[in-house]
């Protein structure tokens, strides 16, 4: 009867697709959720200094107070303004999960589980922990072809996880209706956990290894002081501190404003129910597994002898907390809940119904609705803020539940060694920047909300609060005539149409409608001309006394020559890939860096704090939004922009490589001859008002060549066949650059003492266990996109980290990295996509060369290779 309804308590969610549900300590009192009320902290000593103070004594906070200090660190503070687990802890569902489309975050969670297994018998502290597994739901081809996708980006890591068919999932949960039902998504360690328990016993563990949890404590104030430290301002006193973490859930929001930041966090209601028992729930000789139907957008779960779920509204129907983002949260909110509202979710609750029966004559004892905090895309913001130094941030945690144990690990990990344990860009609080204003983040928090069970695709695009105020100065030209990309903030084509296409966006996860055109945009670079917009490129300039040697400690190449660029990396002091950024020397000692748009601040900051720590008088200046940036690539590019120009464009005047100012067609330009096509090719960098004066100018040149557009799909497509790497795939913090085959760009015999040099040497004398390859394979339909599992004498081997098809040789690429002894030209492999092995071989790269070395080959009477 599942119409008997009485509201009461807790909220917090679990996504189907992030896995990590959220949820209750707000049920009844037991075994595994009663409460004792906690004492207040404050007979603990005070201290008036400490190495860190974390903000917040949420699930997340305290889990961090326990890795540093497990790890070591002696004065660790946390402070919380009411008690533990008040604000969203004390009520989620408590979901906890292996699954998580991304990669990286596979990691947070199976170290969080592993955590709780045994976080009990190290606390003396019960955490009510249960493991009955989970099975998301395939009711839809579609859907099934996601499991095959995600299946193949499981493949090389630990998790235990498996595609099931109907008998099995029946078998494993009978209390299912299986009309509907064509596979399950099979996750055997998956389960539940009680937030409120977990909390408390990562409080005992963190007392235990001398951390102090003071409460009820608020931060009035921060105080930033010159020599990088902290002064946390409460009613009880100051306490100096090295480093501040802010951990305070929703009301990060209003630590952030204390130091001039709006972090964009969104406060979302989230409900979920708790039935009274139901009999057959109770005959059952073990617990259900956690169910998440996909397509009705709710998780459910055993709770005792009842069930428990939690809906995912649509984002015309789900509800944001506007007075708290406009106003603040109300000072004394606590552990407090919303009024439900079961009308909301009403059509979640009849798809529950219809897939389990057995609801229909439940009656609801606990409906919860509570406070969770969305970031635009739904990911948390994890990791040092750009701009301020020693701050550190852990908020915006839609599923901090699963995420507490890992985060806690890796940021405690991260501050011990001055780098992160692995590479998690995407939690990368420095993504967002002042494009993400009020509006932007609830907008998108409501499609991230709404779309919380959405099929996730390759090339996902999501389109609410698009375009942001950063635009392009070629958008409002362009906009008609593409396929538009989300890049930072920026709008970017991805791919151009003509008369005939299937326009628009398409996703898919074989070949759709952008293949052809992309092939079409291809061969247009490669015979003729094309015009690409990189202007969403992260722009630096760095200038004064020190500028060299600044960037002779930051990167392992050597340092450009004046009016010459060239690529360089910083590195790690473990020696992985922190960055790759192209460098120019436009003037002596006055540098232009340029980066990937995702990277922008991320490189920025760790450069900032090299410059600070190393004490280098340099001006470091952001010029990113002040600039644009055109691509001319092809056989005519010299052709065209010669026309513009009296400049000599000549290959003896102007080298691969060279960077000079000049006009074109009266416009002030800095042109690097340098492509990522790596075809003949120029970037030209201008203010950002003078973008569609100069496009026009080059395409009105250009006619007689036949010029056209092209996108970074059709640049990807160049790219790979060249063999040219992309940082956050063939290298980042997961890499070295030896394995990831980047030798030619790091000098390790030049002077300079660089960051990351002597682990360098160490990894180079010791040999290297894995090694990026570059394959070719025959596919049908599907074409590699990266992350995907390479397969050897049926063992998972390695994994992909980009590809896609060649349409020179008309077959697939891609890079991988695979174990050393399997790393030589001829070695045939296998590469999964959805579910099907393809044969693969490795080759010896690149498939095409470069135009540099075509043009140098051909003064030495070679031929070019295809």
């Amino acid at each position: 009867m599942l119409g008997c309804l009485v509201p009461l308590p807790s909220c917090d969610g679990a996504d189907a697709r992030d896995g990590a549900a959220q949820g209750s300590a707000a049920r009844s009192a037991g075994p595994d959720g009663g409460k004792e009320k906690p004492s207040s902290s404050l007979g603990e000593r005070w201290k008036d200094t400490a190495e860190t103070v974390i903000i917040g004594g949420g699930c997340v906070g305290v889990s961090l107070a326990y890795h540093l200090a497990k790890a070591g660190m002696k004065d660790v503070v946390l402070l919380e303004k009411s008690e533990l687990t008040a604000g969203s802890t004390w009520h989620a569902a408590g979901l906890t999960t292996y699954f998580h489309p991304g990669i990286n975050l596979k990691k947070i969670h199976h170290y969080s589980i592993k955590l709780y297994e045994t976080l009990e018998e190290e606390t003396e502290q019960a955490v009510g922990f249960h493991n009955p597994g989970s099975i998301r739901i395939a009711s839809t081809p579609t859907r099934v072809d996601e499991f095959r996708y995600q299946m193949t980006r499981a493949g090389w890591h630990a998790t235990e996880q498996y595609i099931i068919g109907p008998e099995k999932v029946q078998e494993l949960c009978p209390l299912l209706n299986m009309e509907k039902v064509l596979a399950g998504l099979y996750n055997p360690g998956d389960g539940h956990i009680d937030p409120y328990s977990l909390t408390m016993a990562l409080a005992a563990g963190a007392r235990k290894y001398g951390a102090l949890l003071n409460y009820p404590v608020q931060v009035t104030n921060l105080n930033s002081r010159s020599d990088g430290t902290w002064e946390v301002e409460t009613p009880l006193g100051v306490i100096r501190a090295n480093r501040i973490v802010n951990t305070a859930g929703f009301w990060a929001r209003e630590i952030g404003k204390m130091i001039g930041l709006q972090h964009p966090l969104i406060p979302v209601h989230h409900q979920y129910v708790v039935t009274s028992t139901i009999p057959e729930v109770k005959a059952l000789k073990r617990e259900l597994p956690v169910i998440r139907d996909l397509e009705g957008s709710y998780y459910l779960r055993q709770e005792r002898d009842g069930l428990l779920f939690g809906p995912y509204e649509s984002q015309e129907k789900m509800k944001i907390q506007e007075s708290w983002v406009t106003n603040g949260v109300p000072p004394g909110f606590g552990k407090e809940l919303f009024e439900s509202d079961l009308d909301r979710i009403m059509e979640h609750i009849e798809a529950a119904m219809a897939m389990v029966p057995v609801l229909k004559q439940a009656d609801i004892i606990n409906t919860v609705a509570g406070p969770i905090t969305y970031s635009p895309d739904i990911l948390p913001m994890v990791g040092p803020h750009q701009g301020v130094r020693n701050y550190w941030v852990a908020i915006g945690f839609g599923y901090g539940i699963i995420h507490a144990g890992g985060i806690g690990k890796y940021l405690s990990d991260w501050i011990f060694n001055g780098e992160p344990p692995f590479d998690l860009i995407e939690l990368d609080p420095n993504r967002y920047g002042k494009w993400t204003t009020t509006e932007y983040t609830a907008i998108k928090a409501r499609e991230s909300y709404g779309f919380n069970n959405i099929i996730g695709y390759p090339k996902e695009e999501r389109f609410a609060g698009r375009p942001t105020e950063r635009a392009s100065g070629l958008y409002e030209v362009l906009k008609s005539k593409c396929s538009m990309g989300f890049h930072a903030g920026w709008e970017q084509p991805h791919w151009f149409y003509k008369p005939g296409d299937e326009i628009g966006y398409k996703p898919s996860f074989q070949r759709t409608n952008w293949f052809e055109p992309v092939g079409r945009e291809y061969h247009q670079v490669v015979e003729k001309v094309g015009v690409i917009d990189l202007s969403p490129f992260g722009k630096f300039k760095i200038r004064g006394k020190d500028s060299v040697k600044l960037l002779d400690h930051l990167f392992a190449n050597v340092i450009p020559k004046v009016g010459t660029t060239n690529i360089n990396h910083m590195l790690t002091p473990t020696g992985k890939v922190y960055a790759e950024l192209t460098v120019s020397q436009l003037y002596p000692g006055e540098f232009m860096l340029i980066t990937g748009s995702g990277s922008e601040l991320h490189d920025l900051r760790w450069i900032e704090e090299e410059s600070k720590a190393g004490g280098y008088n340099v001006e470091i200046k952001n010029i990113t939004d002040e600039m644009g940036v055109l691509g001319v690539a092809g056989p005519y590019a010299r052709k065209v922009l010669q026309k513009l120009t009296t400049e000599d464009l000549s290959a003896a005047a102007f080298k691969f490589l060279q960077a000079r100012h000049f006009k074109f067609s009266d416009i002030d330009v800095t042109a690097i001859r340098i492509s990522y096509t790596g075809e003949l090719g120029w970037e030209l960098y201008h203010k950002k008002e003078d973008s569609a004066a100069l496009y026009n100018a080059i395409m009105e040149a250009g006619q007689e060549e036949g010029i056209d557009n092209f996108g970074t799909y059709a640049m990807n497509v160049l790219r790979l066949e060249k063999a040219f790497r992309a940082w956050g795939a063939e290298m980042n913090c997961d890499t070295n650059p030896l394995e990831a085959g980047l030798e030619y760009f790091i000098k390790l015999n030049k002077p300079a003492d660089f960051i990351g040099k002597q682990a360098l040497k160490q990894i180079k004398e010791k040999g290297l266990k894995q090694r990026l390859v570059y394959l070719t394979l025959k596919t049908d339909n599907v074409d590699p996109e990266g992350n995907e599992s390479v397969w050897y004498n049926g063992k998972v081997v390695g994994n992909t980290t980009s590809g896609s098809y060649s349409y020179s040789t008309q077959q697939s690429l891609a890079f991988a990295y695979i174990p050393t002894e399997l790393s030589k030209a001829g070695q045939k492999l296998e590469v999964e996509l959805l579910g099907k092995k393809y044969l693969a071989a490795v080759i010896q790269e690149p498939l095409v060369l470069t135009e540099p070395t075509r043009e140098r080959l051909q003064r030495k009477g070679g031929s070019a290779k295809v």
